[in-house]
C-alpha cells in the first residue's frame, strides 16, 4: 500500500486514501460517524498544509500522522465508548429496558468504508479483524497515546522510531506504552488474527438466515454458542446462554416473527439488515427497518448477536434502504 512519495500531490491524491483513514479513526474512536469527521478533518489540515509535504515519507504516512492527532484531539473531549457488557451485568427478558445516548456504544462500521481497496489479501485479512467489535471496544481502555501507539505499530506496522517521530516522545516512551497497551489487550483477550472468511462461515451466515427467517428457534439455537450473547444498543441490557437468548425471541422480541434479513458486512463480520413486518397483524404487506445485526462467530457457532436499533442512521451508512415493498 505504498504510494508515490511525490511532494506534488493533490486534492484526488488525498481522496484516494480515505478508506485507509477511515479505518484508522474508527480504531481510535469506536465511532463511525466521528471517524468520518476525524478524517475530514485530516483531509482538510492536509490540504492546507501541503505545499510543506516534502514527499520524504509516503503521501499515506503523512495523512496516517495528521489523522492520528487529530483522533487524539477528540479523545481529550468525550467519555469512552463501550459495548452493553461492559456496562453492566447480564439480564434478563424481566428486566426494564434502559436506553442510554448514542455517544456511550462503539458502533458498527462498513467494511467497505473501513477497508482499503488497494490492500493485498493478507493486509486485507488484519484490518479486517482490527475493525471487529471485540477488538474495537478493547482498544478503548487504552489511554489515547497507548491506543495510538498500538495501532501505529501492530496494524500499521511502523517501527517504533517512525511513531516515535509521529507522536512526539521517545522510542523508549513508545516501547513502554507498547508493552503496556499489549498487557491490557491480552488481559481483554482481544489479538487480531489473519484468518479470512471460511467455506465454513459462509454455511454459517446460509444457516443464520434460513434460520432466522424461518423464526426457527431449534435451528437458531443449534447454530449459537452455549454461552452466545444478545445484545440491542442503545439498550444497555444484554443476555447470554440459549435458554435467555430463546425466551427473548420468543417473548418480547416475537414481533421479529416474519423478519426479512439483507446481508451486508459491518465491522469485519458477518452482518444483516433486519426488516421487520408492517403493520401490528403482518398483514400490511412489505418491511420497515428494524436493526442492523453484526454476528460474532467462532468456528461453526455464533458467539454473539449484536442488534443496533439506531436504523435511522445505520442503513443510509450502509447503503440499505428503510423500507422492503412487498415481494
Amino acid at each position: 500500500m505504498n504510494d508515490a512519495a511525490s511532494p506534488h500531490a493533490t486534492a484526488h491524491d488525498l481522496e484516494q486514501h480515505r478508506a485507509a483513514l477511515t479505518g484508522h479513526c474508527y480504531r481510535m474512536l469506536g465511532s463511525a460517524a466521528e471517524a468520518d469527521d476525524a478524517v475530514q478533518e485530516t483531509l482538510v489540515r492536509a490540504w492546507r498544509s501541503l505545499d510543506r509535504f516534502e514527499g520524504r515519507s509516503s503521501l499515506r504516512t503523512w495523512l496516517y500522522r495528521i489523522a492520528t492527532r487529530v483522533c487524539l484531539d477528540a479523545l481529550t473531549r468525550r467519555s469512552r465508548r463501550a459495548r452493553p457488557m461492559e456496562l453492566g451485568p447480564v439480564g434478563t427478558i424481566d428486566d426494564v429496558l434502559l436506553s442510554l445516548p448514542g455517544e456511550r456504544w462503539v458502533e458498527p462500521i462498513p467494511d467497505a468504508h473501513a477497508l482499503p481497496a488497494d490492500a493485498d489479501p493478507y493486509e486485507r485479512a488484519s484490518l479486517r479483524e482490527s475493525i471487529r467489535l471485540a477488538f474495537v471496544a478493547a482498544l478503548q481502555h487504552l489511554p489515547p497515546k497507548q491506543r495510538a501507539v498500538l495501532l501505529l505499530t501492530e496494524v500499521l506496522g511502523w517501527p517504533a522510531v517512525e511513531v516515535a517521530g509521529s507522536l512526539e516522545t521517545s522510542v523508549a516512551a513508545v516501547n513502554s506504552a507498547l508493552q503496556r497497551a499489549r498487557a491490557t489487550m491480552a488481559a481483554r483477550k482481544a489479538t487480531l488474527t489473519r484468518a479470512p472468511l471460511s467455506p465454513t462461515q459462509s454455511q454459517l451466515l446460509e444457516r443464520f438466515v434460513d434460520a432466522f427467517e424461518r423464526y426457527d428457534m431449534d435451528a437458531l439455537s443449534h447454530l449459537l454458542h452455549e454461552d452466545a450473547t444478545l445484545s440491542m444498543p442503545p439498550y444497555s441490557l444484554w443476555l447470554q446462554g440459549h435458554p435467555q437468548i430463546r425466551a427473548w425471541m420468543t417473548g418480547p422480541g416475537a414481533p421479529c416473527r416474519g423478519s426479512r434479513l439483507i446481508a451486508t458486512a459491518a465491522s469485519g463480520s458477518l452482518a444483516f439488515g433486519q426488516y421487520r413486518p408492517n403493520g401490528p397483524d403482518r398483514s400490511a404487506g412489505g418491511h420497515h427497518a428494524w436493526a442492523l445485526i453484526v454476528l460474532e462467530t467462532a468456528g461453526e457457532v455464533v458467539t454473539g448477536l449484536n442488534s443496533f436499533l439506531d436504523t435511522a442512521a445505520l442503513f443510509p451508512r450502509f447503503g440499505l434502504p428503510l423500507t422492503l415493498e412487498p415481494a
